[in-house]
């Protein structure tokens, strides 16, 4: 028996954690399984105390095409362990069938990582395409690389809202009215000239910006700890001086 491959992809270096979202075959469109994946994903690294900082990156040639509309793996009609207090969606009709599926699995999903308390950097190269911003904003830090492009196509696609409505603040209004009227790509470098961005690199540099980023983080929040362990007498007298020094 095949066994399945995974979705999301986990593992940690030197107090960093790096979540890889895995279905390059599809440009890592997000169907419910990944979604569900990558909160526990996520839910893992908080809980891990040696992780300091999480990264979220995604494997191919792109970060994310955005909800899966189409594969062969869409399990639009699966119920999941859901983490809202919204109910199951499966059994109800028309639109309440998409309005509670998109209330759990994508607005209070990415409410619920907007608050992670551990700081979240966007590795972001290709595609990033409207559920991909989504992951994208609810990072503390974007790095993208120079082929990246962001776009939020939904209203060209006839579909009439956006689930986690973040446009307006991680742009101006005015720039957020273009990204969603017109649906057009958005270079990384203009990203980062409306701050939506912190930096952009050379796709070759990309994971090596982002770690030097992550390191210098998780160093910070190691330093921090270590202080308050000092300030509250942890340290014998002998320990405490090599501190200081």
């Amino acid at each position: 028996m095949t066994r399945a491959k995974p979705t999301i992809q986990y593992k940690k270096k030197d107090g960093i954690a790096i979540i890889a979202m895995n279905r390059p075959e599809y440009n890592n469109a997000q169907n419910g399984k990944m979604t569900y994946d990558l909160d526990k994903a996520f839910k893992k690294a908080v809980d891990d105390d040696e992780v300091k900082v999480i990264v979220l990156k995604g494997n191919g040639r792109h970060f994310s095409a955005g909800h899966d509309i189409g594969t062969p793996g869409r399990d639009i009609d699966v119920e999941y362990d859901r983490k809202s207090m919204w109910y199951d969606h499966t059994n109800k009709p028309g639109g309440e069938f998409l309005y509670v599926r998109e209330q759990e699995v994508y607005l209070n999903m990415c409410r619920r990582w907007r608050d992670i308390p551990k700081p979240t950097i966007a590795m972001v190269h290709g595609a990033c395409v409207a559920g991909g911003c989504m992951l994208a904003w609810v990072c503390d830090l974007i790095v993208a690389s120079d082929d990246a492009f962001f776009a939020d196509p939904v209203v060209r696609m006839g579909i009439p809202g956006v689930e986690y409505f973040a446009h307006p603040y991680e742009l101006n209004p005015r720039i957020a009215k273009e990204f969603l009227f017109l649906g057009e790509r958005m270079s990384a470098a203009r990203g980062y000239e409306m701050g939506m961005v912190n930096k952009v690199v050379p796709l070759t540099d990309l994971e090596s910006s982002v770690m030097e980023m992550a390191e210098k983080r998780a160093m910070s929040r190691a330093v921090l700890k270590l202080a308050g362990l000092y300030s509250l007498g942890v340290f014998g007298e002998d320990e405490s001086e090599s501190f200081k020094k």
